[in-house]
């Protein structure tokens, strides 16, 4: 590929996609300075996800539907690439298609908003919180039974506008989402990771391509931040040996110091009721031995779940 050819980065177009994969393209530009910013085009595609709005996506048929439109993009050469939040990549990719980079990873934690109280323990009895994330709703009514939970669809504004107009008295949003919008002054407080476990991969970036365009996977390797590579090879791994998608409460974390990842997951039952959670910790020296280590972390919770865990309400 020319770098003065016309790059094209497909993405969704809410609020959020739209300002990541303006990170991409600013990313692009000052890793090749040949690069001007006329060549780097930004595709708008609607998925099916942006396009349901009033019932969970569980009923759709779970994370694909914010990935499937664009990869069809991808795929018959509409686009060179395509920016994603790797929290809504499926672990399965379409034949041919890969992702190829991850950007260094954001604040991973989740960010609770409430015009009310200052956490989640300070909402008084029988408070409503909107979520349409089933890990979120998991993990509220896990630790607070007491509460309401109402179904809370919609990008970063119109979840604040339904919080402002009182549908509900508190939502979480992802911290790393409000910061890449600017908006990190509208977090309450975060919520401490062994509070609320995030979703696998997290407030990571990742971008797609075809795995036989070789220009534009050049084009992206000074982009790779290999140590996020390693924590988010681990947490999908745990997160394919689920079969986890939007349909099922799965929360992890992996967090990298020097040569040694800590691996901290969680799956719960849809209603709270139950949390099983466990740990791994050691060196690892490749990301084939990150993915490893979430595998057996997988094995091992679906292994104490059982067949019915997920499904029993």
């Amino acid at each position: 590929m020319n770098l003065q050819d016309n790059i094209r980065i497909g993405t969704r177009g809410s609020p959020l996609a739209l300002a990541q994969a303006e990170e991409v393209k600013s990313c692009l530009l000052a890793a090749h300075t040949a690069l001007t910013a006329n060549a780097v085009e930004i595709v708008v595609i609607a998925t099916t996800g942006d396009q349901i709005q009033s019932k969970p996506l569980k009923e759709f048929g779970g994370k694909g539907l914010f990935t499937k439109e664009i990869e069809e993009a991808l795929l018959v050469g509409d686009i060179h690439m395509a920016v994603h939040s790797m929290k809504d990549v499926p672990t399965e990719l379409p034949a041919g298609l890969g992702i190829v980079c991850l950007l260094p990873r954001e604040d991973p934690r989740d960010g609770f908003l409430s015009p009310i109280a200052k956490s989640l323990a300070d909402l008084p009895q029988g408070a409503v919180v909107g979520s349409s994330s089933l890990r979120r709703v998991a993990q509220v009514r896990h630790v607070r039974p007491d509460l309401q939970v109402v179904n809370f669809r919609g990008n970063v504004n119109t979840r604040m506008r339904k919080l402002s107009e009182g549908v509900a008295q508190a939502t979480f949003l992802a911290c790393a989402g409000l910061n890449r919008l600017g908006m990190s002054e509208r977090i309450t407080a975060p919520v401490p990771v062994d509070v609320m476990l995030p979703a696998v991969a997290q407030a990571v970036i990742g971008v797609e391509t075809r795995l036989d365009d070789d220009a534009t996977i050049a084009l992206l390797q000074p982009l790779h931040h290999l140590e996020t590579d390693y924590c988010v090879a681990a947490e999908r791994a745990l997160l394919a040996a689920l079969d986890g998608s939007c349909r099922t409460p799965i929360a992890a974390l992996a967090e990298l110091q020097g040569d040694r990842l800590t691996l901290r997951a969680q799956i719960l039952r849809e209603d709270g009721s139950e949390s099983l959670e466990t740990q791994r910790e050691g060196p690892v020296v490749d990301v084939a031995e990150a993915a490893a280590m979430g595998r057996d972390a997988g094995e091992e919770l679906r292994g104490r779940a059982g067949p019915d865990f997920f499904t029993s309400v």
